[in-house]
């Protein structure tokens, strides 16, 4: 405690030590007698670690104070009123938003969902409450060992799923990844082995190469007088480490920041940041498509560097990351950088945030106010606010932050409802795209508005944030009955179309009042009109139609009508004949349970169930993992024929095959006829176990270059 004064002293001036003291000596009389779970230390020393955090970062002696008595109403029953008579109305406001709601008032799943709910509020009117949470969770996390297993993981988990993607949009860079690596061992141990296992002697190579570049780049800077205030090796945290490889087939040789070499400028010129550059391009030549300007277009969390990527000394690719000391304390700090404390004792920037940079905060606090049942308010947080982002730019040069999957709609509808809703196409990079294309980072969006306004019920098919949803969704709500009925018959007609070569017409009358029985509507209007309202999807209504042995046919195959790729008996999503690696962090054989990763250009990576790594990849990256089976193991398939039309030129038919592999299909046949006017057609027949295969089949082909027409035969 002697310590902690000490570094109080030596931060704060004799106004703030005394408020500050006070808030230690009630915080110690309130949790007098007290324990930390597990232990026999004081309860104490948890708010004294979590205001060490925040003195570190500068915070004004408010916000020191609130995270010292931030668990006194909850765990030492300590009425709010008293502290705002001892501390203030500042201090009273910070600890009531970082205290948890009452047990009894809420339960379970609701009274978690309320607790953020209640954090966001609070958040939005200041920001130091977030940052005193942000800090509590880290060192709940450096104790965690204390807990039951399950205790360890759901808040390892929620972690990473809530406290760690806060941190990251916060521009909390430092934070984010303690956040990470503490709870990456508890959330998934056998992932954690695994990777610590295969990185060990990677990092310690990778640090010692550095060494050698270290007074290379520094010698050639001092002869161009440049004196950086720092250069140092910046090994990637362990969590971030291990998503970067889901994404990269595991392939540690694509990782080329696994230890960076970071570059601070000993001023603010930013001038002297692109020189460096230069400097390190005249040495090494640099990967294309390989530098990033963070400093011309920063991320939305307020992220600025220049990041290059070259081949350095013997040829090892090698990334630099050059930043100003302000560029770099922003890094590390984000938000809390903007709060720091100066003599005065006033934080630089106030207590409000910047709602151009974090506009999202106010977004959060509007959904206090909607009424969404628990997982529903979880599963849109998720997407919505904390799944990985993309940064696209709109044609101004403006930087938009989308969940990571959207599509130009839902930027449209980022931008402004009536754009979504006037929305008729799109150009991405000037080229007009599909409006269900996944937009990228740094793709330049421009939307094709019309002047009506026309929502499509199909939208809701590929959209990702829940603005999208819910403003499409509430537009063919208020439609007339009419408009709803008449789409509800297109959208079926089109999925009848693709599955069956039929029509909602054409369809027998007992196919029809069997949805009756299935669906509760009072008829087969109100049916169709839930479809065309986005209330119902096509495929629910040909799975409540069909069977699948009835859409489908149904055929002996024979192995001599496959292409042949690969010898290794194992079917792949059905498919027995695909480009097929063996992975090799777990080496499955026959008569283990399997499944596949499908990469995007390497074809599949053959892992066993229990594998790390396979678990891993089907928590991130769901839609690329199928099944796998070995070939003495039964399935039912079922054949489908399709026939494209698209337009003539070199390379439709790889382009096609590749198509339908890629999402984990196998093609039975192909063939095709002499182009008509410049019009080529297309018949391919391929091995599906259901509807969801054949719907990943026609989505393939929609992505084809030139294809105009896609239907069965």
């Amino acid at each position: 405690m002697e310590d902690f004064l000490k570094l109080v002293r030596s931060k704060y001036n004799k106004k703030d030590q005394k408020i500050i003291g006070g808030a230690l000596e009630f915080a110690k009389i309130s949790h007098e007698g007290q324990t930390r779970i597990g232990s026999s230390s004081p309860y104490i020393i948890h708010p004294i670690a979590v205001a060490k955090n925040l003195i570190h970062l500068n915070m004004d002696s408010a916000t020191i104070a609130a995270a010292l008595l931030h668990d006194v109403i909850e765990d030492a029953d300590v009425p709010e009123k008293t502290i705002e008579k001892e501390f203030g109305k500042e201090v009273a406001f910070l600890v009531r938003g970082a205290t948890k709601l009452s047990k009894i008032q809420y339960q379970g799943m609701e009274r978690y969902v309320e607790n953020l709910r209640k954090m966001f509020l609070a958040m939005a009117e200041d920001i130091r409450v977030v940052l005193i949470k942000l800090y509590d969770r880290l060192n709940n996390l450096e104790t965690l060992y204390v807990f039951p297993a399950g205790k360890q993981e759901r808040i390892a988990k929620e972690s990473l799923e809530i406290y760690s993607p806060l941190a990251y949009r916060l521009g909390i860079g430092e934070l984010r990844g303690q956040i990470e690596d503490l709870a990456f061992p508890y959330a998934y141990p056998q992932e954690y082995k695994w990777l610590i296992a295969n990185t060990k002697e990677k990092y310690e190579e990778r640090i010692k190469y550095l060494k050698k570049v270290q007074p290379i780049v520094l010698k050639e800077l001092k002869k161009e007088g440049i004196n950086p205030k720092n250069i140092h090796s910046r090994a990637k945290h362990h969590y971030s480490l291990y998503q970067k490889l889901l994404k990269f087939d595991m392939d540690f040789e694509k990782i080329y920041d696994l230890v960076a070499l970071r570059i601070i400028t000993d001023s603010e010129d930013i001038e002297q940041c692109y020189k460096i550059l230069g400097i390190v391009h005249k040495l090494w030549k640099p990967l294309p498509g390989l530098i990033k300007d963070y400093i011309a277009l920063p991320k939305p969390n307020g992220y600025s560097s220049l990041h290059t990527t070259v081949f350095c000394v013997d040829g090892k690719i090698t990334e630099f990351q050059i930043r100003t000391p302000k560029m770099h304390q922003e890094a590390e700090h984000g938000v809390a950088a903007h709060w720091a404390y100066v003599e005065s004792g006033k934080p630089l920037d106030g207590t409000k945030i910047d709602e151009k940079k974090f506009g999202w905060i106010k977004e959060l606090r509007g959904w206090r106010n909607k009424n969404k049942n628990p997982e529903e308010f979880m599963e849109s947080l998720r997407i919505d606010f904390f799944k990985e982002r993309v940064f696209v730019l709109t044609p101004k040069g403006d930087v938009i932050d989308l969940p990571e999957g959207s599509c130009p709609i839902d930027f449209a509808y980022h931008i402004h409802t009536d754009l979504g809703h006037r929305c008729q196409g799109a150009k991405i990079n000037g080229k007009i795209v599909p409006l269900d294309r996944a937009l990228q980072n740094w793709d330049v969006v421009d939307i094709i508005s019309g002047k009506e306004k026309n929502p499509r019920s199909s939208w809701l098919y590929f959209v990702k944030t829940t603005i999208a949803k819910s403003r499409i969704k509430n537009w063919l709500k208020n439609q007339d009955k009419e408009d709803n009925l008449k789409q509800g018959v297109e959208i079926l007609n089109q999925a009848l179309n693709q599955f069956k070569n039929t029509t909602w017409e054409k369809l027998p009358k007992e196919k029809k009042d069997e949805l009756l029985k299935k669906f509760p509507y009072p008829d087969l209007s109100a049916l169709i009109i839930a479809v065309g309202q986005g209330d119902i999807s096509p495929r629910q209504i040909l799975k409540g139609i069909f069977k699948e042995e009835e859409i489908f046919e149904q055929k002996k195959i024979k192995k001599e009508g496959i292409i042949k790729l690969t010898r290794i008996p194992i079917k792949i999503g059905g498919q027995r004949n695909l480009l097929i690696r063996m992975a090799k962090c777990c080496s499955p054989v026959p008569g283990e349970k399997i499944c596949a990763y499908i990469t995007k250009n390497r074809g599949a990576i053959v892992h066993r169930e229990s594998c790390p790594i396979s678990k891993g990849i089907k928590r991130n990256f769901p839609e690329r993992l199928t099944n796998a089976v070995w070939e003495n193991e039964k399935e039912t398939k079922f054949l489908l024929s399709v026939r494209i039309a698209a337009q003539d030129r070199i390379g439709l038919i790889k382009d096609t095959t590749s198509a339908i592999t890629n999402v984990g299909i196998n093609i039975f046949g192909m063939k095709g006829d002499h182009p008509k006017d410049g019009i080529a057609s297309v018949s391919v027949k391929v091995e599906v176990s259901n509807i969801e295969e054949a719907e990943k089949v026609f989505l393939a082909l929609k992505s084809v270059k030139g294809v105009i027409e896609i239907k069965r035969e």
